[in-house]
C-alpha cells in the first residue's frame, strides 16, 4: 500500500511539472488514508484511483493547474509550529477571506467581553436605582446562566438549519433586542428576562467562534486573538461604565455602546460568513457526514450529540470551563463591591479595578499563550491555576486598595491564557467529527459558570458579606485543577 501511494505521488508530481519544490507529504498512520477533501485539493479536475499506475487529467473543459505547495500548506490543517517566530507569521499566511472571518469572530467576542464585565461597575448603581440587595440583583446572573445552558443542546441544530452566517445573525439579533429594552430602563423583572436572551445569544456566538478558530490551521494564533478580544472588551467596558455613571449618566445608557457594537457585528458577521459552507472542507462543517471506522452509515445529529456528551473530554472540559468562567466573572462582578464594603473604597475610583483585572486577562492572552504552548499547555495550565490561587489569597488578605488592585491585575494576567490553552487541548483530544458538537457543549454549558457562580456569590454575600467571593473562587480553582488532571493524555490522532 505504501509503495503504491509513493508511485502515485511521484507520477502526479512529474506530470504537474511544478517549478517550485514539492510540498511536504502529510504522514498518515498505518491503515489511515487521506480525506476526500485532501485528495481533491491535490488532484483537482483529475480522475484517478489511489495506487493506480498512471493518472490522466480530464480532457473536457479548460485545465486547472495543480495547486502550488504554498496553497496546499495554507489549506490543509496542520499542527501549530513549536517555534514562536513561526507563530508570529501565522496571520500573514491566512487567506483574506479567513482573516475577515477571524476579525468577525474577534469583534463579536469583544462585545461579549463588554457585556460580561459591565455588571461589575454597574451593580452598585442598579441596586440603588431599583432599591434591591445583592441577592435580588444576582438574578441577572441566573437568567444569563439559563440562557447559556439552553443554547448548549441546540447550537448544532441551529447551525445545521440556518447555516453559519444566519446563525450569527440570530445571535446578534437577540443581543440587539435585549439591549434596546434595557436602555429603556424597564422594571427589574424585564431586565432579568433580557439577560436570558443575552446569555443565549452570547453562548451561540461563542460556540461558533470557538469551533471556527480551533479548526483553523493556525489555531493557536486564532484562539489567542479570539479570546484576547474578549479580554479587550472586558477591559474597556468598566472604564466606560464607571466614567458614565460617576458623571451622573443613568446606568442603562451604558448599553447604548453595546447596542451600537452589536448592530455592527450583526451586519459584518452576516457578510463575512456568507457562502461559508461552500468554502470549507465538508468534514469541518457537517459532522453528520463523518463515519467512524467500520460504520456504513453516517451519524445523525442526535447520535453525534449523544456521543459528544458521553465523551470524557467533553464532560471534563465543560466542568473545567464552568469553574474557570465562574471564577473569572465572579471576580470581575464582585471585587468592586468587596473593595467598597471591606476597604471603604470610593465607588467612582474602585470601579477601575475591574478594568485592571480585564487588562491583565487581555495581556495574558496575547503575551503568555505562545510561551504556554512552548512549555506544553497541560503543564502551563497547572502552573497558572496554582498562581491564581496565590494571588486570589493576596487579593483577599492585603489590607489596602492599591495592593489589592495590583493583585487583581496579576490574577487576570495568570487567568488570561487558560481558556485558549484549554480549547487547544480539547481540540487535540476530541475526534474531528465531534468538534462542533463537543466544543459547542463545552462553550455553552461550561460558560454558564460565568453566570451561576456570580449568582451564588451574591446570595451568600447578602448574608455573610462580599468577602465570600474569595473562598468561592479558590474552590473553583480546585475544581479546575481536578478536572484538568483527569483529562486523557494527548495522543497523535490518526484522522
Amino acid at each position: 500500500m505504501a509503495s503504491s501511494r509513493l508511485r502515485a505521488f511521484i507520477e502526479i508530481d512529474s506530470s504537474s511539472q511544478m517549478s517550485s519544490p514539492p510540498a511536504a507529504v502529510q504522514k498518515y498512520k498505518q491503515g489511515a488514508s487521506p480525506s476526500t477533501y485532501e485528495l481533491d485539493e491535490i488532484q483537482p479536475q483529475q480522475t484517478s484511483k489511489v495506487g493506480a499506475k498512471s493518472v490522466k487529467p480530464s480532457t473536457s473543459g479548460p485545465s486547472t493547474p495543480t495547486p502550488t505547495p504554498s496553497v496546499l500548506e495554507n489549506r490543509l490543517p496542520t499542527p501549530p509550529a513549536n517555534d514562536v517566530t513561526e507563530w508570529a507569521t501565522d496571520l500573514t499566511v491566512m487567506s483574506w477571506k479567513t482573516k475577515w472571518r477571524l476579525l468577525g469572530c474577534c469583534l463579536i467576542n469583544f462585545g461579549n467581553g463588554m457585556n460580561d464585565s459591565a455588571p461589575g461597575a454597574l451593580i452598585p448603581y442598579i441596586e440603588k436605582h431599583y432599591g434591591i440587595g445583592y441577592a435580588v440583583v444576582s438574578l441577572i446572573f441566573v437568567t444569563n446562566a439559563l440562557g447559556f445552558i439552553s443554547a448548549a443542546p441546540v447550537t448544532h441544530a441551529i447551525e445545521n438549519k440556518l447555516g453559519r452566517s444566519k446563525s450569527y445573525v440570530l445571535a446578534m439579533s437577540l443581543l440587539v433586542t435585549s439591549y434596546v429594552i434595557i436602555i429603556c430602563q424597564p422594571p427589574f423583572p424585564v431586565v432579568v428576562a433580557c439577560f436570558f436572551f443575552l446569555g443565549f445569544g452570547m453562548a451561540l456566538s461563542l460556540a461558533l467562534g470557538n469551533v471556527y478558530c480551533a479548526n483553523l490551521p493556525n489555531s493557536i494564533t486564532a484562539l489567542s486573538c479570539f479570546h484576547g478580544s474578549y479580554g479587550l472588551g472586558g477591559t474597556v467596558s468598566p472604564l466606560f461604565a464607571t466614567a458614565m455613571v460617576s458623571s451622573g449618566i443613568r446606568w442603562s445608557l451604558f448599553y447604548t455602546i453595546s447596542l451600537a457594537f452589536s448592530l455592527v457585528n450583526l451586519g459584518y458577521s452576516w457578510w463575512a460568513f456568507l457562502e461559508y459552507e461552500n468554502d470549507t472542507p465538508a468534514e469541518l462543517l457537517q459532522p453528520t457526514a463523518s463515519r467512524p471506522a467500520g460504520d456504513s452509515e453516517p451519524l445523525t445529529r442526535k447520535q453525534l450529540l449523544k456521543t459528544a456528551i458521553r465523551n470524557r473530554t467533553t464532560l471534563l472540559g465543560a466542568l473545567f470551563i464552568f469553574a474557570y468562567q465562574g471564577a473569572e466573572v465572579s471576580t470581575s462582578g464582585w471585587v468592586v463591591s468587596f473593595l467598597i464594603s471591606y476597604r471603604h473604597g470610593d465607588p467612582s475610583r474602585v470601579g477601575y479595578v475591574s478594568a485592571g483585572f480585564w487588562a491583565g486577562i487581555t495581556a495574558g492572552r496575547f503575551l503568555l499563550v505562545y510561551p504556554a504552548a512552548k512549555l506544553g499547555h497541560k503543564i502551563a495550565v497547572v502552573i497558572m491555576v496554582a498562581g491564581a490561587v496565590a494571588f486570589q489569597l493576596m487579593t483577599w488578605l492585603i489590607p489596602n486598595v492599591i495592593g489589592e488592585a495590583v493583585s487583581v491585575a496579576i490574577l487576570g494576567l495568570l487567568l488570561g491564557p487558560v481558556y485558549p490553552s484549554a480549547t487547544a487541548v480539547f481540540t487535540q483530544l476530541l475526534p474531528r467529527k465531534m468538534h462542533i458538537s463537543s466544543l459547542s457543549f463545552i462553550s455553552a454549558l461550561g460558560s454558564s459558570g460565568g453566570a451561576v457562580s456570580p449568582f451564588f456569590t451574591g446570595i451568600l454575600a447578602q448574608n455573610v458579606g462580599t468577602m465570600v467571593l474569595h473562598p468561592i473562587c479558590i474552590g473553583l480553582y480546585g475544581v479546575m485543577a481536578t478536572s484538568w488532571l483527569l483529562l486523557p493524555k494527548i495522543s497523535k490522532r490518526s484522522e
